[in-house]
């Protein structure tokens, strides 16, 4: 039930956002909340108190943020309003989406026995750009020593491997299917 608040909170933040053409700039301030409240229990305890006045909760909101957008403060305030401050971390992860899918990006993760460089990154960007048609992927490289040679992508659901032990466990499973 949580996500679906979390991401009616975003698309509402989003179509603000993209009225004022301000998209870009919301991901930023909301990586930013996000940060401060995963790193700061007590700010949470704080806005979830129930004996605390909403006053005093607003302009704490107001105070630690200051130099962030209207929207962003609103949003807050409405969250802590409704009791569903703990879920700010999901609106921000939401909105992120939306922006991504809105502009053709894809975040995928990498998995090699070894860093990636900076050319094979660029190569595997190029490939699954076409593939996928999307305007730009960004990647995150996770080493995985149980591959033995070549790389898996996670892109959503979705994984592609191309690792040695993928290509082995598939062998495999055909030459068992034939045995039957």
């Amino acid at each position: 039930m949580s996500e679906v608040v979390a991401k009616r909170y975003a698309e509402a933040l989003y179509e603000l956002a993209t009225e004022r053409k301000i998209e870009e700039k919301l991901i930023s301030e909301l990586n930013t909340v996000k940060e401060v409240f995963d790193g700061n229990k007590e700010l949470l305890d704080f806005l979830n108190h129930p004996r605390i006045e909403f006053e005093k909760k607003k302009q704490l909101i107001d105070e630690a943020f200051q130099s962030f957008d209207q929207l962003i403060l609103n949003t807050l305030k409405l969250l802590v309003e409704r009791h569903r401050i703990n879920q700010i971390a999901a609106v921000a992860d939401h909105y992120q989406t939306l922006y991504n899918d809105a502009n053709g990006i894809v975040h995928a993760t990498v998995y090699s026995v070894r860093a990636l460089t900076d050319e094979e990154k660029t190569s595997l960007e190029e490939a699954f750009k076409k593939r996928l048609n999307k305007q730009s992927i960004t990647f995150s490289n996770e080493i995985d020593t149980s591959l033995i040679g070549g790389v898996k992508v996670r892109i959503g659901n979705t994984i592609y491997d191309g690792s040695i032990s993928g290509k082995l466990n598939r062998l495999k499973n055909r030459l068992m299917a034939a045995n039957l």
